[in-house]
């Protein structure tokens, strides 16, 4: 079904909404819906989440995907793993916005800190006073030249200088967002708050409108984050090491 609503025809709108409500009249639903509010999740990762077994959480995600409100995406790390996603408005007027998160800075990461990281860095910029910051977990040599193409297209800044090791860069109370399935699945645990986004990488493709439908994708996630990060006091802790 149509996820996008069609104010012109109210009728349809309301039964599209009561679709919706009745698919969220479940607590592990519900549940699932809230923990997709800010990032993309595995089933395995849900599933330990809600405490539910995975069979019982198929049928629930079988539910929310009829009824438009989550879909699934294959990892382009490792092709056996999926994400499940939100479907981007699918919630709006449904639910009360997630709860905020109050850190000192958020930090963008992906594997080589050229491409999809310093793009969601200079989107941030844009969208919120929350310091920012970004890196990757095998830092390349330098940004990607049709990175900084892209975001000069999009009207963004990104700065000079060459990727940075996520290791020296985190520090203790970031909200850490990882914008690459790999490092998703490869990130030492921290006591940082973690969000993931599936986002495709745009360099694997080379393109100029696979790069630009990066910064699209990216644009989208951050004006949702963005409203729902303050900023909050810079840790005295040691970095991480």
């Amino acid at each position: 079904m149509s996820t996008e609503r069609n104010l012109s025809e109210p009728s349809a709108t309301r039964q599209e909404r009561a679709r919706a409500l009745a698919a969220l009249g479940d607590p592990t639903r519900l549940g699932v819906v809230e923990l997709l509010g800010a990032q993309d999740l595995s089933p395995d990762a849900l599933a330990a989440a809600l405490e539910v077994p995975g069979n019982l959480l198929a049928h629930h995600l079988k539910v929310l995907e009829s009824a438009g409100l989550v879909r699934r995406v294959h990892s382009q790390s490792d092709r056996r793993r999926t994400y499940v996603q939100a479907v981007e408005g699918a919630l709006d007027g449904l639910l009360p916005v997630p709860v905020a998160l109050t850190a000192p800075r958020v930090v963008f990461v992906c594997t080589h800190n050229s491409a999809r990281s310093v793009l969601a860095e200079a989107l941030w910029r844009t969208a919120s006073d929350v310091p920012v910051a970004s890196a990757g977990t095998h830092p390349a040599a330098a940004i990607n030249p049709s990175a900084r193409k892209a975001a000069r297209r999009h009207g963004l800044v990104i700065p000079e200088g060459v990727p940075q090791s996520s290791v020296a860069v985190v520090r203790p109370g970031d909200v850490v967002v990882s914008v690459c399935d790999a490092v998703n699945e490869e990130l030492d645990p921290m006591p940082n708050p973690r969000i993931h986004w599936s986002v495709p990488d745009p360099a694997s493709v080379g393109t100029d409108a696979a790069f630009d439908a990066a910064v699209d994708e990216l644009r989208s996630r951050v004006t949702h984050l963005a409203p729902r990060v303050h900023r909050g006091r810079v840790s005295r802790s040691r970095p991480r090491r």
